[in-house]
């Protein structure tokens, strides 16, 4: 972290702000913010507290105290992961908007290579990093193609895997050397640029949990813009730490993909076909929680 740059500065020239948004992360915030911190292209970081634990919130508030460009933003409540990303942006000086996830481990030189991608691209632009579990592999949702009620059906069960049929994931697909187009990428480390950020109006309020990084590429390219997929951006995400119910989470992501689909286009076929749709998107997502509850019990023993 730049300690001479000040708040005027980070307004000029490439400066990046990185915008953090958490709630009940654990320890896994505290190894985010320090990868931030080590990172000389990172000029500012601003971390909304959506609601942490009551023991982490004293460090927090220590680590703002002793350097400089370091934002905690405390009190509002939790106002879900969208709202949060758009009032942090609000708060933030940067010309460059990096949102990353609370538990993502984000390495040295990754945002200037997302914010070079992006310099190159087509406005307004997303730029997404390559996601790495803990073992060094490829994570999903990185990388993934147009998000349709068929593609969404093709995912969430076994039907990807007979011909024809893709899911919109593309982990499995040769990684590629450089930055590439992609339709879709991940929220857990996604930068724009002030400018392409005000062209969508930022993040769409009403997705609560998940699904809103969609649909923000979504907006990007309905404007004409582009989203590219930046290999060399590399961030280790641990995935799933915030201590929140498993069904509660697939709740919010059910309530993001019906939004996503109702708003897909005018007519009132878009409107039928997402109704027919729900339980049988209800009923994928809850039968893949139940699956990965019974997994992690079986593992535990």
């Amino acid at each position: 972290m730049s300690a001479s740059s000040t708040s005027k500065t980070c307004a000029d020239d490439r400066s990046i702000s990185v915008i953090i948004v958490s709630f009940m992360t654990g320890p896994a915030l505290m190894e985010s913010i320090r990868a931030v911190q080590r990172d000389p292209d990172i000029h500012e970081l601003i971390v909304v507290d959506n609601g942490n634990a009551q023991a982490d919130r004293p460090r927090l508030l220590e680590v703002a105290s002793r350097t400089e460009n370091v934002r905690i933003l405390q009190g509002h409540g939790n106002v879900g992961f969208a709202r949060g990303c758009n009032y942090g942006a609000a708060m933030a000086s940067g010309h460059y908007l990096l949102f990353l996830n609370p538990d993502a481990v984000l390495e040295v030189g990754a945002a200037r290579q997302m914010a070079d991608a992006g310099d190159r691209a087509q406005s307004p632009w997303i730029t997404g990093g390559l996601l790495l579990n803990s073992s060094g592999e490829e994570q999903r949702g990185a990388r993934r193609g147009a998000l349709t009620i068929g593609s969404a059906l093709n995912s969430f069960t076994a039907l990807h895997r007979l011909p024809g049929l893709q899911s919109i994931h593309r982990e499995n697909l040769p990684l590629p050397s450089g930055p590439v187009p992609m339709p879709t990428i991940s929220g857990a480390s996604l930068m724009m640029d002030r400018a392409s950020f005000d062209a969508v109006g930022g993040f769409d309020p009403a997705y609560f949990l998940h699904v809103e990084d969609i649909a923000l590429c979504r907006a990007v390219r309905r404007k004409g813009g582009s989203v590219t997929f930046v290999p060399g951006a590399r961030a280790m995400h641990y995935g799933s730490t915030s201590d929140i119910p498993r069904w509660r989470v697939e709740c919010h992501k059910l309530k993001g993909l019906l939004r996503y689909f109702w708003t897909a286009g005018p007519g009132l076929g878009v409107k039928v076909a997402t109704i027919l749709v729900a339980p049988l998107m209800a009923g994928a997502l809850f039968a893949r929680t139940l699956w990965l509850g019974v997994r992690k019990g079986i593992r535990g023993r």
